[in-house]
């Protein structure tokens, strides 16, 4: 008996005549009203609907997602909107949501906050990267998909107190049960349903599980969460740990929306049921047009590509081939007759998922949620032109956006035209660096290696079948993984998302929360407090008081610094940071445990810091109008004479954004709009704003306090200003790109704005009177100077090319036989342009030059070498570079070097021409 065995024995399989069994082929526990051989699942069992549609009637995607939230409703569920599927908008250890529970970790699974309703139902959007090399593959698998589900939060009776949530909603009978009814309400005959056993463990969590089968296709995923991990634990789960029951269990189901819908439908793969324009709109524009008795092959091999799973097959071809002789078929015939119908299914999966991805915000870029959405982008493009699809990818990806609602279509396109032209570049750039690789491992005889094809394309862009077409051309080989995107995502899903590691302090543990007095008024600097401990440090003491005006560091803001005084001794506060709830104020000495002490915050500090951080809400506001909802911020800090904030956007800011963000800012300011805070249920800040709220992070608990700027707000724990119009005047300085897809805007506000256009003026007064021109005509003098200035560079190197023409001709005389080869050896006190162009004249000449020069304080030598003489001109650089103490190489053609010895570099151009015979007779 396995040690879940009694988990699985419910009431409502007894009740309802059920029994478990056990497979015989893959010897899984299952339970069925009927006697069974197999558990109904391939490879133990074919798909038994295709062509034959298991339900009573065909549903869209929309009609199967209203069937089933309606009948979830009238059932007792409350229906929530889905969240979006970009996770790190509300959570920071994880980028993409992968399954409807995503929405409620960790918060309220830990039973820190309670659900937004108990029990609901939702149909939530999910992007699962791993199953990226499956898609167009098994019929089955797609890369985006709607997890609809329904959940219940439930607490030990003995336990209810300590958690946001208490009592139990409903568990495992009554959750088989509606998925028992519900499969009913869709007209199946419920004796065809197969329940698996299939314990679930994830996140130091677990608990039963039953994947739900009919005709083949598993449906739905009802998991019992209920256990965590504990070396001690009474349960052994499936990864190896030990697991015991925990206070709070949940009801964690999946019903997978495509394949409900393909399952009503019969069509030959699930992309048909759920793309149908799409995948018509494609065939049409690649040319693919397949006969009657070729149609009958593809729906005969889609009944059996439940084998092809790349998870859980060796080698894809083999799979294939397995299928093929099912068939009576030659694999090669069917692979040329499936691949081109794959990569279009897998087109139509990927747009829908960049449709979802930019949809919802995420910027293309080289880390996190940004790298995954490109990595998706080029892999479609490349998918495109190999079938030779006439559309550009851009109207295609909005084929998907124009279904699922987006209103950003416009954006969506831009983004997908602006990525195309990136990409185009780093092919130009990267088909060099295969061609070199390519090269070094076929005159090596080895294959490329795997990790060097995961490089290749995680740091270059550089597509796997590109290098396999290179690499084929140079004689190279290279075998490219079947799960190659699955191992390149893999390695980037945990970017970007942090570990919130709790760092406790255990003498902290018996303090009292510090009351922050700073929310209640922001401008008051003064205040009385009891000072609850002292604890030395080796550069101070940390200071714990009851009650504090000082702001601790956090949010990109820095701390508010000042004193701390007692009838007898002030002591400085040099930073104040804020641990388990307990604000340590960092001082320069102890002004006594118990003390009453009076404490000042530096005024003019704070008032600067609060401008600042009210102006950064106010630009990520103005650059949100000006550029799109799709900037989102990427990092923020705050000062006293300017501040910054990283935004995410596809593309460089211009000029012209930087003054229209400028002006819609200063507009907000003119307004002098009231700022106001406010503490509200988490779960109705998110419902009523959305999660663009937690632009600066994700903060903790039930209330969140929201700062609301003009028409902006968002969740943030900083001091801020009154009104808009104490920020003063908001000034953009500069902007820059930190890093691909992510601009910075540094700014300064109120008085620092002034004195940072007064540096301005002042630059340009200064360059007028240089110039000896009025301010208005300094850019058009520097550009006008500019030009000319251009024109006399391009007429020194003309006069350069002449001289070392007029030297390499009277060098002749200089010329020396190295064994039937004409060298010139010279030392020539030129720059290293000179002495370049000299040689080059000089090996235009048919002979080899050998340069040397002193200018500078260095000796240094340039070789040439026309390319019919056998000589390497990195080896003799190097050898005479040696001589005067440094070195040097360079191709076998050209090459340069030097060293510190100038003293030195007479005696090597005399060795020269050993040197070059040396080699050349090498």
């Amino acid at each position: 008996m396995s040690e879940l065995e009694d988990a699985y024995r419910l009431d409502y399989f007894e009740e309802e005549g059920f029994t478990r069994q056990e497979c015989a082929s893959c010897g899984a526990h299952f339970w069925s009203r009927v006697e069974r051989d197999t558990c109904g699942e391939p490879p133990c069992d074919d798909y038994a609907f295709i062509g034959n549609p298991g339900f009573d009637e065909a549903y869209t995607l929309e009609e199967m997602r209203e069937a089933f939230l309606s009948f979830f409703e009238d059932n007792g569920h409350e229906r929530i909107d889905p969240y979006p599927v970009a996770a790190n908008r509300w959570r920071d250890d994880v980028l993409l949501t992968q399954a409807s529970i995503y929405d409620f970790q960790p918060l309220v699974t830990s039973g820190e906050t309670p659900p937004p309703a108990n029990p609901l139902t939702i149909s939530q959007p999910c992007i699962r990267m791993q199953d990226i090399d499956n898609v167009g593959k098994t019929g089955r698998h797609t890369m985006a998909f709607e997890m609809m589900a329904h959940h219940a939060f439930n607490t030990r009776e003995d336990a209810a107190d300590d958690y946001a949530y208490e009592g139990e909603v409903y568990w495992k009978d009554e959750t088989v049960e509606y998925c028992d009814r519900f499969f009913e309400h869709m007209g199946v005959d419920p004796t065809d349903v197969t329940y698996i056993e299939d314990p679930w463990v994830g996140g130091g969590n677990a608990g039963p599980a039953f994947e739900v089968i009919y005709r083949g296709l598993e449906l739905a995923t009802l998991v019992f969460m209920s256990m965590e991990q504990d070396p001690d634990g009474e349960y052994e789960m499936k990864d190896g740990n030990r697991y015991s029951p925990m206070d709070t269990y949940i009801v964690d189901t999946g019903y997978g929306l495509e394949r409900w819908t393909w399952m009503s439908q019969g069509t030959s793969t699930v992309y048909e049921a759920i793309y149908p324009e799409m995948i018509d709109f494609l065939t049409d524009h690649a040319g693919i047009d397949h006969s009657a008795t070729e149609e009958e092959l593809v729906r005969e091999a889609a009944r059996l590509s439940g084998y092809l799973d790349i998870d859980e097959v060796e080698n894809l071809a083999s799979a294939r081939s397995q299928v093929a002789d099912e068939l009576g078929v030659d694999a090669a015939r069917l692979s040329a007759l499936l691949e081109p119908l794959e990569d279009i299914y897998a087109i139509a999966d990927h747009c829908r998922t960049l449709a979802y991805m930019l949809g919802d915000g995420i910027v293309p870029s080289n880390v996190g949620t940004g790298y995954l959405a490109r990595m998706v982008l080029r892999r479609t493009k490349r998918l495109v032109d190999g079938v030779g699809i006439d559309a550009p990818l851009d109207e295609l990806v909005d084929m998907q956006a124009k279904r699922l609602g987006y209103t950003n279509r416009d954006t969506i396109r831009d983004m997908v035209r602006t990525e195309e032209g990136k990409y185009r570049k780093t092919l130009e750039r990267g088909s060099r660096k295969v061609e070199s690789i390519a090269e070094e491992y076929a005159a090596r005889d080895e294959p490329i290696p795997r990790e060097t094809l995961i490089e290749l394309y995680d740091s270059h862009g550089i597509q796997p079948e590109m290098v396999a077409d290179i690499a084929r051309d140079h004689g190279a080989r290279v075998d490219v993984p079947d799960d190659f995107y699955g191992l390149v995502a893999a390695r980037h899903e945990g970017e970007g998302a942090s570990e919130a590691a709790a760092e406790r302090d255990d003498r902290l543990a018996d303090l009292p929360e510090t009351d922050r007095l700073f929310y209640d008024d922001q401008e008051r600097t003064e205040f009385e407090a009891v000072v609850l401990d002292v604890f030395e440090r080796a550069d101070g003491y940390d200071v714990v008081l009851d009650q504090t005006m000082f702001y601790p560091e956090g949010g990109g803001q820095p701390a508010d610094t000042g004193s701390l005084s007692t009838d007898e001794t002030t002591v400085e506060v040099t930073d104040v940071q804020r641990r388990d709830g307990v604000v340590l104020h960092r001082t320069d000495g102890n002004p006594g445990k118990g003390e009453f002490v009076r404490g000042r915050v530096d005024a003019e500090r704070r008032f600067s810091l609060m401008r600042h951080h009210t102006a950064t809400h106010v630009i990520g506001y103005a650059a949100r109008q000006v550029l799109g909802d799709h900037v989102r911020q990427a990092g923020a800090q705050k000062g006293t004479d300017q501040s910054r904030l990283d935004v995410r956007h596809f593309r460089r800011i211009t000029r012209e954004e930087v003054k229209a963000i400028e002006r819609v800012a200063n507009e907000v300011v003119t307004d002098n709009c009231q700022v106001t805070q406010e503490w509200p249920d988490r779960h109705e800040a998110e419902a009523k704003h959305g999660f663009d709220l937690y632009q600066g992070g994700v903060p903790p608990g039930q209330q969140i306090r929201l700062v609301h700027v003009e028409e902006d707000v968002q969740a943030c724990a900083g001091t801020h200003v009154s009104r808009t119009g104490d920020i003063g005047a908001i000034k953009i300085l500069k902007t820059e790109p930190i890093q691909d897809g992510v601009e910075r805007i540094v700014f300064a506000a109120g008085e620092a704005a002034i004195e940072a256009t007064q540096r301005t003026e002042d630059a340009l007064y200064e360059a007028a009177d240089v110039l000896d021109v009025s301010p208005a005509e300094v850019p058009e003098t520097a550009e006008r100077f500019f030009e000319e200035w251009k024109e006399r560079g391009k007429q020194i190197d003309r006069l350069k090319e002449e001289l070392a023409e007029v030297r390499a001709a009277a060098a002749d005389a200089d010329e020396v036989d190295v064994g039937g080869v004409s060298a010139v050896i010279r030392r020539m006190d030129a720059d290293a342009d000179e002495l370049r162009a000299t040689a080059n004249a000089i090996v235009d000449g048919g002979a080899v030059a050998v340069l040397g020069s002193a200018r500078g304080g260095s000796a240094q030598f340039v070789v040439g070498v026309p390319d019919d003489v056998a000589i390497n001109a990195g080896e003799v650089v190097g050898r005479l570079a040696g001589q005067v103490g440094g070195g040097g190489g360079g191709p076998p053609d050209f090459a340069q070097g030097g060293g510190p010895d100038v003293d030195a570099l007479d005696d090597a151009l005399d060795d020269a021409p050993d040197v070059l015979r040396a080699i050349r007779n090498a």
